[in-house]
C-alpha cells in the first residue's frame, strides 16, 4: 500500500476494507480486503467498470456507507467505528461532495444553492457572512454575475460549477467527486477539470471517481479497480492539462478551448 514519501501520516487511509450486501439469503462481495493511502494535496482518480466497487468504496471514504470489516481513517479517526450522526459530522466538516447529476435544487439560486451547507452546523454565521462566503465561492469558479439565476438559466457546466462551489463552502480537506464530467461535453468537461486541477494545486486533496481513461489522466495518479479489489495503483506519466487550470480556478470559468495534450493511460507504478 502507498503511503507519503516523507512518512507522514495519511488523510486516507483504508485497511482490509470489506464490504458484503445481503440480499435475501445471499451474499454478495463488493469489497475484498482493500488497502490504499492518499495523502494531503494529491489528486486520484479511482477507475473501474460498474461492478467493480469503485462506487462502494466512494460511499465509505465519504462516511455514507459503512464497511462490514476493516479500518478507515480519514485524519487519524477510524470512521468505520462512528454510528450515523458521528459519520454526518465528519462528512460535513472534513468532505465536499459533487456529483454527476449536480443535485441542485431547482427552485433555488446558485447564490442559495452554494450556501445551503452553511445553513447545518455553522450556526454561528449570521446571513452576511453566509452569503459573502459564497459569493466569494462562485467567484473561485467563474461565476460571479450569475449568483441570483436559478439552475434552470444555467448550462450544465455552470450547474456542475455551482455544485463545485457548493462542495468548497465549508473548506473541506477532501472534495469527492462522483462522475463529475458524466453529464458534460468533452469542452465543458475540459472546463471542470481545469477547476479541479487548479484546486489541487492550491493544495486540495481531490478524489475522483470515474468510467472514463481519459478523464482520469487529469488527475496525477489512477487507482483501477476490478472485482471489489484494486489491480493497479500507478502515476499519471502523461498528464493531460486543461485548458484553464494553469491559472486560479475562476480562470476555468473563461476557458473555452479544447484540453492541453491528450495523456496517455497512467503508466509509471507507484512505489
Amino acid at each position: 500500500m502507498s503511503r507519503p514519501a516523507d512518512g507522514s501520516r495519511p488523510l486516507v487511509e483504508v485497511r482490509s476494507l470489506v464490504k458484503v450486501y445481503h440480499m435475501g439469503e445471499v451474499e454478495v462481495g463488493a469489497l475484498g480486503g482493500v488497502n490504499l493511502a492518499i495523502a494531503s494535496a494529491e489528486f486520484v482518480a479511482i477507475m473501474g467498470p460498474s461492478g467493480s466497487g469503485k462506487s462502494t468504496l466512494m460511499n465509505i471514504l465519504g462516511g455514507l456507507d459503512r464497511p462490514t470489516s476493516g479500518a478507515y481513517f480519514l485524519d487519524g479517526v477510524d470512521v468505520a467505528t462512528l454510528d450515523a450522526d458521528q459519520r454526518a459530522e465528519i462528512r460535513n466538516a472534513k468532505i465536499g461532495f459533487v456529483f454527476q447529476s449536480f443535485n441542485l435544487l431547482p427552485r433555488t439560486s446558485a447564490l442559495e444553492n452554494v450556501e445551503m451547507p452553511l445553513l447545518y452546523g455553522h450556526a454561528a454565521l449570521g446571513t452576511r457572512d453566509r452569503l459573502e462566503k459564497a459569493r466569494g465561492a462562485l467567484r473561485r469558479v467563474g461565476l460571479e454575475g450569475r449568483e441570483g439565476h436559478y439552475p434552470s438559466q444555467l448550462s450544465g457546466g455552470q450547474q456542475q460549477r455551482v455544485a463545485i462551489a457548493r462542495a468548497l463552502i465549508t473548506d473541506p480537506a477532501i472534495i469527492l467527486a462522483d462522475e463529475p464530467t458524466g453529464n458534460l461535453d468533452s469542452r465543458t468537461s475540459d472546463e471542470v477539470m481545469a477547476i479541479f486541477q487548479a484546486l489541487n494545486e492550491e493544495g486540495r486533496t481531490v478524489i475522483l471517481i470515474t468510467h472514463e481513461p481519459d478523464i482520469a489522466t487529469y488527475a496525477r495518479r489512477v487507482v483501477q479497480m476490478r472485482d471489489g479489489g484494486i489491480v493497479s495503483d500507478e502515476t499519471v506519466r502523461d498528464r493531460r492539462r486543461a485548458g484553464g487550470a494553469a491559472g486560479s480556478p475562476a480562470a476555468a470559468g473563461s476557458a473555452g478551448g479544447a484540453g492541453g495534450p491528450g495523456g496517455s493511460a497512467a503508466g509509471e507504478a507507484r512505489p
